[in-house]
């Protein structure tokens, strides 16, 4: 019985001929994506900006802006409702209420009152409660991890291969939470913590992918002394290509099942990392190979003197 092959053996595709037509769709693409998340900003949820969050399912389709207004007459302040996960599923976000715990629960059961009195069959899914300090230095650490995990990860790869694979590397990683930030910028998904999870869940397997790709180029330059350097990332690319497409192809498998029946609580990380798979097999082909032509990498220049002794004289 013959095991299924999703790439067959002994591949050759010219991937380096796109290099520069996938640079100008990049740089395009990053620029977008950071413009939007600039003008429009992020939805930023209950986590980062502080107040009360409370996720409620109707029993029929509601008027949003009827919703809003009877959640406003309980004088709780500004009330911000966006669809959560379906079309009878919602998220009522209002501002933290002074008073500390006991205002807070005083709130929430008006809104749990009301809305079991105008909206028959409706409940209240959950409700959650940050204080503006603490939902601070949620927002702080949250963005000073990704950055840490970003220049962490170039400088292992850094001291692991070369200055310029670890430049690849830093390029890439920024390239993927960038497309991932611009993806919820446009689409004004929430962003809470589940989603920065999905950020650094991104980076570990974006370098998990690079990785594997630096590291046959590395066993390649080494073995090819007088192949070119394009040619030479053709090989490594393909080489690694059905480990990289089976791996993808995995990932995505288990995420599109939990997009579709997983809980709504997950939705933001879930999609967050289903989008993160596309754009780390992408960028690990197209930006961190292409980037080491453009910094002018050659075979014999990575070569030791012991490895220029011991290594074949490849085509």
């Amino acid at each position: 019985m013959k095991l299924l092959k999703l790439v067959p053996d002994n591949t050759n595709l010219n991937f380096m001929r796109w290099r520069n037509l996938a640079l100008v769709l990049s740089i395009i693409a990053t620029v977008a994506s950071l413009a939007l998340v600039g003008v429009k900003g992020l939805n930023l949820g209950v986590d980062f900006v502080g107040g009360q969050m409370i996720r409620a399912t109707f029993a029929k389709q509601i008027d949003v802006e009827q919703l809003r207004n009877d959640v406003e007459q309980l004088s709780l302040g500004e009330a911000s409702i966006q669809e959560s996960g379906g079309p009878r599923s919602y998220q009522v976000r209002l501002p933290r209420p002074e008073g500390g715990e006991a205002a807070a629960n005083r709130a929430a059961s008006q809104v749990r009152a009301m809305l079991g009195q105008k909206y028959p069959g409706s409940r209240v899914d959950s409700v959650e409660t940050v204080s503006g300090k603490v939902s601070e230095e949620l927002a702080t650490d949250g963005a000073l991890s990704i950055a840490l995990a970003m220049i962490g990860i170039a400088i292992y790869i850094w001291f692991r291969f070369e200055w310029q694979f670890g430049v690849g590397a830093l390029v890439t990683l920024f390239h993927d939470v960038s497309m991932t930030l611009g993806f919820f910028a446009l689409t004004q998904l929430q962003v809470d913590l589940n989603v920065v999870a999905a950020i650094l869940t991104i980076v570990g397997y974006s370098l998990n992918d690079t990785v594997v790709i630096y590291d046959r180029i590395r066993e390649n330059l080494r073995k090819f002394r007088k192949m070119g350097i394009v040619e030479l990332l053709n090989t490594s690319l393909n080489e690694t290509l059905s480990r990289t497409m089976v791996t993808s192809l995995s990932i995505l498998l288990a995420l599109g099942v939990l997009l579709i029946f997983g809980p709504e609580v997950i939705f933001g990380l879930t999609i967050a990392i289903f989008l993160g798979i596309f754009v780390g097999t992408y960028s690990s082909i197209y930006i961190s190979s292409p980037i080491l032509v453009w910094l002018g990498v050659k075979p014999d220049s990575f070569l030791r003197s012991d490895d220029k002794e011991e290594a074949p004289a490849g085509a």
